[in-house]
């Protein structure tokens, strides 16, 4: 809680560091000052910045975000409807992720200094260093200028039509998906060579057990629990990282919207999309702690032996 109370704060204080009044920005410059006060009075900007904080705070408290300078719709609703969006994409790039990263870590580890290794390097390294943007935009125009197989942009609800969506969203997903298959390939490769190292790995092979049992079943469980703590991290940013790729590919999900929010100075929408990302990192950590304990049954047993 004093971690949640902290981040509100940061939050709040942020947005009123940024230059530009969001009601002037929004009215316009040219308005007379009557209509500008008003504003500012019904959206309480006219308030002392502990006064704006403490009523942002308790009806944030209550589910009550806010409502739009831009649209006057409340943010809570905007929220509810793009959420989901950027959740999927989140979802879908994670599991493109691990689907590429950890055969590619093991073979890498398994195989180290061969052919292999060096071409999952290549890859790894090609990852981290193209931007979204410019993978996105090399995508659309060859998947979908060229080749027509994919749309270019645009978005469907999967309860309208699994298919359309998923033809939609796999490009986005991707390109999203990219420079976290490149830290998680290169971290389960790290550890797996370390555990690879340690004396239980060599007293399995001591005994006569086949390389593949001593990589899968010895080794790679103790590798996965530093790449489930990346794994953690990296889906935490996922929903913040969106931001370049909705745009390119013109999804409006999460990302869109609070770049909408800022080169509209709106408090509300900004504050609002900062602080529920902000609660997913909290919920995201105690998820890993807890798959901590499901990857290796030794954690939660020492845990408890301590208590």
């Amino acid at each position: 809680m004093v971690v949640l109370f902290l981040i509100t704060i940061m939050v709040f204080a942020s947005q009123r560091l940024l230059p530009g009044d969001p009601v002037r920005v929004w009215v316009g410059e040219e308005r007379d000052p009557e209509s500008i006060a008003y504003f500012q009075h019904k959206y309480g900007l006219d308030q002392p910045l502990p006064m704006q904080y403490l009523t942002w705070l308790g009806l944030a408290l209550q589910g009550d975000l806010g409502k739009s300078i831009r649209t006057g719709i409340p943010v809570r609703d905007e929220i509810l409807h793009r959420l989901p969006i950027t959740l999927e994409l989140s979802v879908l790039a994670l599991l493109i992720a691990v689907v590429i990263a950890l055969p590619a870590g093991v073979i890498s580890a398994v195989r180290k200094d061969t052919a292999w290794d060096y071409a999952g390097n290549s890859v790894a390294l090609f990852g981290l260093s193209v931007p979204h943007f410019w993978l996105g935009i090399m995508m659309i125009l060859f998947f979908a200028v060229q080749l027509h197989w994919m749309p270019a942009s645009g978005y469907i609800s999967p309860f309208d039509d699994l298919y359309e969506n998923l033809r939609r969203m796999i490009m986005p997903a991707f390109v999203l998906g990219t420079g976290f298959t490149a830290v998680l390939m290169r971290q389960i490769r790290s550890s797996l060579l370390e555990v690879m190292k340690a004396d239980f790995v060599r007293t399995a092979r001591s005994k006569g057990l086949a390389e593949r049992p001593v990589v899968y079943k010895h080794a790679l469980r103790n590798a996965l629990i530093p790449a489930v703590t990346v794994l953690g991290l990296q889906a935490g940013a996922l929903l913040g990282g969106a931001i370049i790729t909705e745009q390119v590919f013109v999804v409006p999900g999460f990302g869109k919207y609070i770049l909408d929010g800022f080169n509209g100075r709106d408090y509300a929408e900004v504050q609002a999309v900062v602080l529920v990302t902000a609660v997913g990192y909290l919920l995201i950590n105690l998820l890993v702690d807890i798959t901590y304990s499901l990857i290796n049954p030794k954690i939660r047993i020492e845990g408890a032996e301590a208590e």
